[in-house]
């Protein structure tokens, strides 16, 4: 959100396209930073920076700043090349096909991102349900519809990027992709939840890990 407004600011791209871009950054990022504050309010450390810390040697302080802030405001300013080129050049002072492209990839995203989150906070908080699997509504057709989301969401901003003649920025929204299959998200969680979760190996056999589509029988 931060990058979106400086480079609204400091930018001479078509104005219609940036205040799109940043109405889609803010409604984004505001969303997804409220739910996260939510529900990590009062929760302590995330179990991933908890295992870094836990097999770092020598002083942890040191290495944080590399791993984490350092590499984090690294692979950020790579992610948003997208918001970037969007907002940076144009090649004519109109919308074009791309661009509402972009606003219904977004918007599928979106929706998969706040459903996800939706359905599953509202699983975990009925006490019956503790130690399950959620399964239904969009869990249904990914185990990962969040990740998926953010991921669509990314693809949208790199098609407004596209739609305003930049072509090499959406290379920002393939990384935030590998970021989250690969790295921080899919594969991190798959791990963790094969450990934690009885019954998930059959729900890995019969469910899709990241692109929703119709389970397995």
């Amino acid at each position: 959100a931060a990058a979106a407004v400086y480079f609204q600011l400091a930018e001479d791209g078509y104005l219609i396209r940036k205040i799109l871009v940043l109405s889609l950054v803010a409604i984004w990022s505001l969303r997804l930073g409220g739910y996260l504050l939510w529900r990590n309010w009062g929760q302590g450390e995330d179990f991933r920076y908890q295992k870094m810390r836990q097999t770092a040697r020598g002083d942890w302080w040191w290495q944080s700043y590399l791993k984490v802030f350092l590499l984090q405001g690294f692979i950020m300013w790579l992610v948003s090349a997208p918001l970037l080129g969007a907002q940076y050049r144009t090649l004519s002072n109109s919308l074009n096909l791309l661009d509402l492209l972009g606003v219904l990839v977004w918007a599928i995203g979106f929706a998969f991102e706040t459903l996800g989150d939706w359905q599953l906070a509202r699983f975990k908080r009925d006490p019956q349900n503790k130690g399950k699997l959620l399964t239904t509504g969009v869990w249904y057709y990914t185990r990962h519809p969040n990740y998926f989301g953010d991921a669509c969401v990314w693809w949208g901003f790199g098609l407004f990027s596209l739609a305003a003649g930049s072509i090499l920025p959406i290379l920002g929204s393939l990384l935030m992709t590998y970021v989250i299959v690969r790295i921080s998200g899919v594969a991190m969680l798959e791990r963790s939840l094969r450990k934690t979760k009885p019954g998930y190996e059959d729900y890995i056999a019969r469910t899709s890990s990241f692109l929703p589509r119709p389970p397995k029988k």
